[in-house]
C-alpha cells in the first residue's frame, strides 16, 4: 500500500490552497455569523473544477482520481474555508451528483453531470426523515406508479442544500411490505408540482450550509427519472453514504491543520507569566494531541480512497471506523483548541470558535457515532 502522493498532486494541493485563502476564505466569517449560502464563492468552486473533480471530462469533471479529490477537499478546511461550504459542496458531489453518475442512464448524466459540475445548479439528497434516520428501512415516504409517472408523497428531514438545491436525489418506498428491498431512489428537479421547501432549519454550526425540511405531496415525476430499477434505493443508499463516512471527511482533517496552525501561532505570541504560553508543557500536550489525531485520522481517510482508486469494493468496517474515528476522538483535541486559547477562543471573531461549532456535527452527520459501533460490532 503506498501513500506517496506525486508531485503533481502536491502541486495541486497547493493551488487549492491558495485559490481557497485569495477567493474565499476573506468571506467566511460574515456568512457565518449571518448563516448565510456563499453563492459567489459556490461559484468559484465551480469555476475552479472542485466540484466536478472526479467526473470524467466528457461530462464536464475533472478526471481526478479520489485520493486528489481528497487532497483538495482537504486543502479547503487547511485554508480556512467553513464547514458549512465544504459540506454543501461534498452533499452535492457525492451525495447528488456522483449517485446520478453511478446509476443514472447515459441520458441521466448527460442532463445532469454537467450543470452540476460547473455549479450552475446545486444538488441535494433526501434519505433521512422525521422518523427515519440510522433506521433507513422505516422511511415512509412513498412512490406510487400511476401510468407513465410516479407520484410522490412524504417528507425529508435535515437535507443538506435542501432550500437551494435546483435537483434531489430522492429516496422511497416503492413497495412497503419489501422492507429494504423495496426502497427506489428518483431524481426531482425544483419547480415539480408538489415539491416543496417546508423550513429550513437554524443550526449551531456549518451554518453557510443550509438545512431543510422537503415536502412531497402528489409530486408527480416522469418514469424515467427513477435512478437504477426498483427496489435498488437502499444498495445506492449505503454506497452514497459510504462516501460520507469517508471521503467527505477529508475537509475535516483539514480543519484540524488548520487549528494546530492557529494554535502553534496563538502560542507563540501569547505571553503569560513573561514568556510565550508555547513554553508551558499543558499546552504543547494541547497541540500535540491535535497533530497525532490528524495523522490518525488522514491514516483512515487516505487508505479508504486509496482503495477506490485499486477499484476495491469499499469496505463498510473500514468505512465506519473512519467515521466513528473522526467523529468521537476529534472533540477532546478540538475543544483543547479553542480552551488554548481562552476567552478569545470562545469569540466568534477567533476561527478556533467556527471550527469548535462546526465538528460538533461530526458524530451526528452520515451515521450516527452510536450506529458506526453497531456496524463495526456486527461485521466484526
Amino acid at each position: 500500500m503506498d501513500f506517496a502522493l506525486t508531485e503533481e498532486q502536491l502541486m495541486f494541493k497547493e493551488q487549492v490552497l491558495k485559490f481557497a485563502r485569495r477567493e474565499i476564505v476573506g468571506r467566511v466569517q460574515d456568512h457565518d455569523l449571518r448563516g448565510q449560502f456563499d453563492f459567489q464563492s459556490w461559484k468559484k468552486l465551480g469555476e475552479f473544477g472542485i466540484l466536478g473533480l472526479h467526473f470524467p471530462e466528457e461530462l464536464g469533471g475533472g478526471g481526478a482520481d479520489v485520493i486528489t479529490s481528497v487532497l483538495a477537499a482537504e486543502a479547503l478546511g487547511e485554508a480556512g474555508v467553513d464547514g458549512g461550504l465544504t459540506l454543501s459542496y461534498g452533499a452535492h458531489t457525492y451525495l447528488c451528483a456522483d449517485t446520478i453518475f453511478r446509476h443514472g442512464t447515459d441520458v441521466q448524466r448527460h442532463k445532469y453531470i454537467p450543470k452540476l459540475a460547473s455549479g450552475d445548479w446545486i444538488g441535494c439528497m433526501g434519505l433521512t426523515e422525521p422518523g427515519a434516520g440510522s433506521d433507513v428501512a422505516s422511511l415512509r415516504t412513498r412512490a406510487e406508479r400511476k401510468g407513465d409517472s410516479w407520484v410522490l408523497n412524504g417528507t425529508k428531514m435535515f437535507i443538506t442544500n435542501g432550500a437551494i438545491a435546483d435537483v434531489a436525489v430522492i429516496y422511497a418506498k416503492t413497495d412497503p411490505s419489501a422492507g429494504h428491498a423495496g426502497i427506489s431512489a428518483f431524481i426531482v428537479e425544483k419547480g415539480t408540482p408538489g415539491f416543496s421547501v417546508s423550513r429550513s432549519l437554524h443550526k449551531m454550526g456549518v451554518r453557510t450550509s443550509p438545512t431543510s425540511e422537503l415536502v412531497f405531496q402528489d409530486c408527480v415525476i416522469p418514469v424515467e427519472n427513477m435512478l437504477g430499477y426498483e427496489g435498488n434505493g437502499f444498495i445506492m443508499a449505503m454506497q452514497t453514504v459510504e462516501w460520507d463516512r469517508s471521503t467527505l471527511l477529508a475537509p475535516f482533517l483539514g480543519s484540524i491543520s488548520f487549528l494546530i496552525q492557529r494554535c502553534c501561532r496563538y502560542a507563540q505570541e501569547r505571553q503569560q507569566f513573561g514568556r510565550p504560553i508555547a513554553y508551558f508543557q499543558a499546552v504543547k500536550h494541547k497541540i500535540a494531541d491535535l497533530k497525532i489525531f490528524l495523522e490518525a485520522a488522514r491514516s483512515l481517510v487516505y487508505r479508504i480512497a486509496w482503495c477506490k482508486d485499486q477499484g476495491r469494493p469499499l469496505n463498510h468496517l473500514e468505512a465506519a471506523i473512519a467515521k466513528l474515528f473522526v467523529g468521537d476522538w476529534s472533540l477532546d483535541p478540538i475543544n483543547d483548541a479553542m480552551l488554548l486559547h481562552g476567552g478569545y477562543g470562545y469569540c466568534h471573531e477567533y476561527d478556533v470558535e467556527r471550527v469548535f461549532r462546526d465538528s460538533r456535527l461530526a458524530p451526528i452527520g452520515g451515521g450516527t457515532s452510536d450506529i458506526q459501533k453497531v456496524i463495526i460490532s456486527r461485521l466484526m
